[in-house]
């Protein structure tokens, strides 16, 4: 593709480089490059290091021309954008030839219940012989086939690139997760979406925003991007989404009579949930076989979902019924012992609550946590969740999670600073402390092992290493 083919639809200035020289691809990493490529100097959110210190060395790999969104450089082949990161995306897009033009985005945004959303509306589309993609924290779906999902919301070219092999699959919708560092940093822009779904706003990714207004804002960027928009009336940042809304407005609730969509005679069980979705198109009764108050209210995300593209409540109630949960997300560990052992991805207070509040009531013995905090993140949910899980739990065992490049004992520190309790046991070795909790469990006990879910690695310094907790469970308990 030319040059000027690339950036087409994209205000961009070119400097010492002829708009007729062909463009064979787009990185943002210096170690990519190859001959023919075009290097994209970020503004590096998270190291710190503008791209641009690494753009000689990109041009000495062969790089064809160097992107950014500062001043030019003398005698470098140069394209001058007003923003990298979203020239980046848009680039992107362009040398894949535009192909989220050919399907029917729908897109999944909040702090929880992403990840089991957009697989339940994946599952519900599925079943009434719709051809969908995927994209999300646990995994990329193409038209059914699984590989491994590098972020949430991947970046431009590899964002992209899955798109086109969506649509050469022959798939119709791709459902996607859309994280808060996606909008923030433009992963996603000059993408329309058929529907956009908020599901709640809780405390986390504040190392990246700052505040919460910041994070909610940059939430509340999807909403202006959609044809469509379903809102959680009963989160408290829904006015906020609700405002910035651009398109169509469906807000559902459990508690509201006031939402478009609401959630009736609600039941929990203990595998399952039940409750009846009123709406202006009826009412019907829904079951979803994941336990919890969060999957009724995910149930209902989906629910809105589907009716806003079209689908009747009966084809809807049907593949909810049908529905599996998701790895990692309240998923039992079968151990053959008497007592449960669940893995769940809570890594944030609202979701360790939640799923503490969840097993309490089906659970005759104790509740053994063992969780911890991811390094290099927010440390001011550390003794937040701290407290939380000693008040909800009988037994705490605090260890480490992903510490990344902190020391896991100052973690640790920062999540026991929030317990008052004496129900706490320290053991920074995630294994080992995995190994004390099936030790003291007992007939009629649960241990929740919090905080990874579905994630196969544990990172330390860099180094992703292989850490995957059914495996561990079962090497325990020497299944």
């Amino acid at each position: 593709m030319k040059l000027y083919e690339v950036f087409e639809g994209v205000e961009a200035g070119l400097f010492g480089v002829d708009g007729n020289i062909d463009i064979t691809g787009i990185t943002h990493d210096s170690r990519r490059v190859v001959p023919g490529m075009l290097f994209a100097a970020l503004p590096g959110a998270d190291s710190g290091i503008h791209g641009m210190t690494y753009a000689q060395k990109a041009l000495e790999k062969g790089a064809a021309a160097v992107m950014a969104d500062v001043e030019p450089v003398g005698g470098m082949p140069f394209v001058k954008v007003a923003n990298a990161e979203t020239a980046y995306s848009l680039a992107a897009a362009n040398l894949e030839g535009r192909p989220a033009e050919k399907l029917k985005l729908i897109g999944v945004t909040g702090t929880n219940g992403k990840t089991t959303t957009t697989h339940l509306i994946t599952e519900i589309l599925t079943r009434t012989g719709k051809k969908c993609g995927l994209i999300g924290t646990n995994e990329i779906l193409i038209d059914g086939a699984s590989e491994i999902s590098p972020n949430t919301t991947p970046e431009g070219p590899e964002l992209h690139a899955y798109f086109r092999r969506m649509v050469e699959a022959g798939c119709e919708y791709c459902i996607m997760e859309v994280s808060s560092h996606s909008l923030a940093l433009g992963r996603v822009a000059g993408l329309r979406f058929a529907v956009a779904a908020f599901t709640n706003l809780t405390q986390d990714h504040l190392n990246f925003h700052g505040t919460m207004d910041n994070y909610a804002a940059a939430k509340a960027e999807l909403f202006k991007m959609a044809d469509s928009s379903v809102i959680n009336l009963d989160d408290e940042a829904a006015g906020i989404m609700h405002a910035a809304a651009t398109g169509r407005k469906l807000t559902y609730s459990t508690k509201k009579n006031s939402a478009g969509l609401v959630a009736k005679y609600i039941r929990l069980f203990p595998e399952s949930v039940e409750f009846e979705a009123l709406c202006d198109a009826g009412i019907k009764r829904m079951k979803l076989g994941i336990p919890g108050m969060f999957s009724v209210e995910n149930a209902l995300t989906s629910v809105g979902v589907c009716l806003e593209l079209g689908m009747g409540l009966e084809d809807i109630a049907r593949g909810l019924a049908e529905a599996h949960g998701v790895c990692g997300r309240a998923e039992i560990v079968p151990v053959g012992k008497e007592y449960t052992v669940m893995i769940d991805y809570a890594h944030t207070p609202d979701s360790l609550e939640n799923i503490l509040k969840t097993v309490r009531p089906s659970t005759s013995g104790r509740v053994i946590t063992v969780f911890g905090c991811g390094g290099d993140r927010d440390r001011t949910k550390r003794p937040i969740m701290g407290g939380i899980a000693e008040e909800l739990s009988d037994l705490c065992i605090v260890t480490s999670d992903n510490p990344r490049t902190e020391v896991p004992e100052k973690i640790v520190a920062d999540i026991v600073a929030g317990m008052k309790k004496d129900n706490r046991e320290v053991i920074v070795d995630r294994k080992a402390a995995i190994a004390r909790a099936l030790e003291i469990a007992r007939e009629g006990d649960l241990v929740l092992i919090a905080g990874k879910g579905h994630e196969l690695y544990q990172e330390i310094n860099g180094i992703k290493n292989h850490f995957d907790e059914r495996e561990i469970v079962r090497e325990i308990l020497g299944l």
